[in-house]
């Protein structure tokens, strides 16, 4: 495999600025992902240089995650779903392909819902969003400890090739900013809000998606029960259950890899 380089880049959108991270070349896929507050976009940087063999990939750190500027007020689905076609028109895309894990695989069908004309194909992760019950880590929020958010993006960065001390350093200093855990604890509040989750509940949209639908399920995942039913639900959609829990990307790198990449090419 030939070494393809992560870049880390920003681009303003009407928020703020937006960190990213860019490699590779061709048809764009974008990466969404997890909600917890380590989360962001280093989650993918296991899986971005295989992608990056075949498409341009772009994974932002989503609407108050990550390195980029935050917006302190409550909100959750409508404004993260709409965080991402404004990414894609900065960027320049008519459309692409959607890669979700955990809360961006639930964004990731929102986004198909409504605009199916910004999404070629679609890979989905398990996710919450399949009649949703509630989630006690964001009603509840506490923030994650310094070492937690160095452990997450250790693990997220191990043999990706990227300066994983310094990214971890980056992050908690940005945790420690005046105002950044306050404004997180606000989308916490609103996306694990009962009616919210209840608005936003992918079954009667599922039926109504007309993009190419991979999702992969981790048997091991608690809410891998509901996989059948989003996958009997989805037109034109398929799925495949690895031998790992939530976090697939990260816990089987590899196998997801070669799913995402076969599916992406029409496989």
């Amino acid at each position: 495999m030939v070494a393809t380089a992560v870049q880390f880049q920003y681009v303003t959108l009407s928020h703020g600025k937006t960190r990213y991270i860019e490699a590779g070349a061709g048809h764009p896929v974008i990466l969404l992902h997890s909600s917890g507050l380590q989360s962001g976009a280093d989650d993918w940087l296991l899986n971005v240089p295989a992608l990056a063999q075949r498409y341009r990939v772009l994974a932002p750190d989503m609407l108050g995650w990550g390195l980029g500027d935050h917006l302190d007020q409550e909100y959750s689905f409508a404004y993260l779903t709409d965080f991402i076609r404004e990414f894609q028109d900065a960027l320049g895309l008519r459309s692409s392909h959607i890669v979700g894990a955990s809360m961006g695989g639930w964004l990731a069908g929102l986004l198909s819902y409504e605009s199916p004309d910004r999404v070629d194909r679609v890979v989905v992760t398990g996710h919450n969003g399949v009649d949703p019950v509630p989630n006690e880590h964001m009603s509840n929020f506490r923030p994650p400890t310094d070492e937690a958010i160095r452990e997450w993006v250790l693990k997220t960065a191990k043999g990706s090739g990227v300066d994983a001390e310094a990214v971890a350093g980056a992050r908690i200093r940005k945790a420690h900013e005046p105002g950044v855990v306050d404004a997180f604890a606000k989308i916490m509040r609103h996306m694990g809000d009962m009616s919210t989750r209840r608005r936003y509940d992918m079954v009667r949209r599922f039926p109504h998606i007309t993009s190419p639908t991979l999702y992969i399920w981790g048997s091991k995942d608690r809410s891998f029960p509901k996989a059948e039913l989003a996958h009997k639900l989805t037109p034109n959609s398929q799925l495949l259950v690895l031998d790992c829990g939530h976090f697939v990307a990260m816990e089987v790198p590899e196998e997801f890899n070669r799913a995402t990449i076969a599916f992406l090419e029409g496989g």
